[in-house]
């Protein structure tokens, strides 16, 4: 495993910001955090990037336990926060140099370092720019050629993209791919949910502090979109197809429109494949479309961190 944290605490008086928290990302994976304000995102991150030091638990990095101000293992870690800081009159490459010589980075290996970098973050051909002349998206992009600089295996981002236009969001989501698929494993924290349903493999979702769901995007969808409702196209036996419907034990709440009907189904995947076959054999329905309603990340998000029922879905 890349990253363990296992029963991290951490409170703010007498506010708990962190409550047993644990999480597993293993290496080479894009990780997106997602969570409610307070949840407890930034609070997480600042503790692995060694910011802050946690009030209980423990946390591994590259299988090392992970210490506040520990040099070795905050080389295999590049942060990039959520706001960047640019110092005024200096050039991107004095700034990069700047940073890869705190790791002792100097010299030509220093420039080799930072001509590639710009390169991979597509601000190649602009060294010589002032900083602070740069656009709020070459500034972000520079930040990740900041945080690479040293190498590190881990890079961590704490809404990187937040302020940006949706040409510039999509343009670094690529970068971002693009430093995954070179063996980075990737944090992401971000607030923008198709963001993160558009380039992760994993996500987790925080709320008050604990985990509350964690897995792969596509499993964790498959599982959400398991309660969404039926959808169907019905073009011949419409009558039939709704009677039929009407009596079984596992559908409710039917809503009709034209031939689109809506259902509410608790069944699971064989018993949406018998009912098909009962409403063309039984009812003699010719079907058109037959399905769950698909739901997206944001649909995910709002049913795990609201006060419904459906919150038995985290639990799986």
């Amino acid at each position: 495993m890349m990253l363990e944290m296992h029963n991290l605490r951490k409170s703010y008086g007498k506010t708990e910001a962190l409550r047993d928290l644990n999480l597993h990302i293993a290496d080479g994976e894009l990780f997106g955090f997602v969570g409610p304000n307070g949840a407890g995102k930034t609070t997480t991150i600042r503790i692995l990037a060694g910011l802050l030091r946690p009030d209980a638990g423990t946390v591994e990095i590259d299988g090392q336990p992970l210490r506040c101000g520990g040099s070795a293992l905050k080389e295999k870690i590049g942060y990039v926060p959520d706001y960047f800081g640019v110092y005024d009159n200096v050039r991107v490459f004095e700034y990069l140099e700047f940073y890869a010589s705190a790791y002792g980075i100097t010299g030509l290996v220093a420039r080799r370092r930072y001509m590639e970098l710009l390169e991979m973050v597509g601000l190649g051909g602009r060294e010589e720019n002032y900083v602070d002349s740069l656009s709020r998206g070459m500034k972000q992009r520079l930040g990740v050629a900041r945080a690479l600089v040293h190498n590190p295996r881990l890079l961590i981002l704490d809404e990187p993209a937040a302020g940006l236009d949706p040409r510039t969001r999509q343009d670094f989501i690529h970068m971002l791919k693009e430093i995954n698929k070179c063996g980075k494993t990737i944090l992401f924290s971000s607030h923008i949910l198709s963001e993160l349903s558009e380039m992760c493999t994993d996500i987790g979702i925080i709320e008050n502090g604990a985990m509350v769901l964690r897995g792969s995007l596509v499993d964790i969808l498959a599982r959400v979109n398991t309660s969404n409702p039926l959808e169907m196209r019905i073009y011949k036996n419409l009558s039939a197809a709704v009677a039929l419907l009407r009596s079984h034990p596992l559908v409710h709440n039917i809503t009709i429109d034209g031939s689109r009907v809506v259902a509410g189904f608790s069944g699971g995947q064989m018993d949406e494949a018998r009912l098909l076959s009962q409403l063309v054999t039984e009812a003699g329905a010719l079907v058109g479309s037959f399905g769950r309603q698909q739901g997206g990340l944001e649909s995910v998000f709002m049913e795990i961190t609201g006060d419904k029922a459906e919150r038995v879905v985290a639990r799986g």
